[in-house]
């Protein structure tokens, strides 16, 4: 089976699951577990953060920081197709009280301009815009890059109004194997950044916060209340070490095959769209007169391929360190029986 529904199905290698039988553990609630220290060390330098702290999940990465940086009745501002906003099932109104401005960008990415119209005005009767969360990459528009300059622009017009910025840095090591830019120079106009070592970076568990050592104290007392709190956390950390030793440059892989399907599938006339590709996310949409979306998907399982169907039409495709170049051309035959 080749599954392209996402990155998060990455299965850990035997090389992975070897770096945990030479790590040392201890109590991760005491500070005593070495490997998560130090995994949790070199995240906050490589994000240009004072610290940083290992969570179960990127959501309870959001989670934590939407509740540092707001209080009840705030409003945060996030686009409109933000993992944020779709899939945390509804996680900022049910643990931080506050509500959201979705802002409509295009291709998960707003302007300034924008974050300027969304900023709402003291008022006695509205919330408080508190908080501006920016998704890097954007997922649910195809993966798409944030320039650094418009993640500067929103970040410095934010602390023009004393409003908190957080990014959501899911695949942000994607965004800078495609464009050579730094993590920490992507982050640095950010109060709090996170990445994810269950996608590309292929570990079976676990997310990075980073931030001040203030936001970092009041995150561990966040992550206590809502369970996230580990004890030999050593076991899972030192996966992530390893991704970050050896997963990060093969992300490029990843890009390429997603290119080249981006390449083929565009060939199929009853295509509606694509959205452009630019990392490892392809996303398209088939026409009025085709095969609806989920019953492609059961076609193709049929055949061997898993992918996702988001909507009647639409259909996402993500590439990652299971599903090569290989795979990729055998995935473009098989739907040839059902595009044409």
């Amino acid at each position: 089976m080749f599954d392209f529904y996402s990155d998060t199905k990455t299965k850990p290698s035997k090389d992975m699951l070897r770096a945990v039988l030479n790590c040392d553990f201890g109590d991760e609630q005491k500070d005593e577990d070495p490997t998560t220290l130090e995994l949790c060390s070199r995240v906050a330098d490589l994000l240009g953060k004072e610290k940083a702290l290992f969570l179960p999940s990127g959501t309870m990465c959001n989670e934590i920081a939407i509740n540092i940086h707001t209080k009840p009745g705030d409003e945060i501002i996030c686009e409109h197709s933000s993992h944020i906003i779709n899939f945390e099932t509804g996680g900022p109104a049910a643990i931080s009280s506050v509500m959201i401005n979705a802002i409509q960008g295009k291709n998960g990415i707003f302007e300034a301009s924008q974050l300027l119209e969304a900023i709402r005005k003291p008022s006695r009767y509205a919330p408080t815009s508190s908080l501006v969360c920016a998704e890097q990459t954007a997922n649910m528009a195809g993966g798409t890059i944030w320039p650094l300059e418009k993640l500067d622009a929103i970040a410095i017009e934010a602390k023009n109004y004393n409003l908190k910025t957080h990014m959501d840095g899911a695949r942000l090591l994607n965004a800078c194997v495609k464009t050579g830019v730094e993590a920490r120079s992507y982050s640095k106009n950010f109060d709090s950044v996170w990445l994810d070592f269950s996608k590309g970076l292929g570990a079976p568990v676990g997310a990075v916060l980073a931030g001040s050592e203030d936001f970092i104290s009041n995150s561990w007392r966040i992550k206590q209340r809502l369970g996230g709190a580990m004890r030999q956390s050593g076991v899972l950390a030192a996966m992530c070490l390893y991704a970050l030793d050896h997963n990060i440059t093969r992300l490029s892989d990843d890009h390429k095959a997603a290119s080249y399907l981006e390449s083929e599938i565009k060939m199929f006339g009853n295509v509606k769209q694509i959205l452009p590709v630019e990392t490892n996310i392809v996303i398209f949409d088939l026409d009025d007169g085709s095969i609806n979306a989920p019953n492609l998907v059961d076609e193709m399982e049929k055949k061997g391929f898993l992918m996702g169907a988001f909507g009647e039409k639409r259909i996402r495709l993500v590439t990652h360190l299971d599903v090569d170049m290989d795979a990729s051309a055998k995935l473009i035959e098989a739907l040839k029986e059902h595009l044409r």
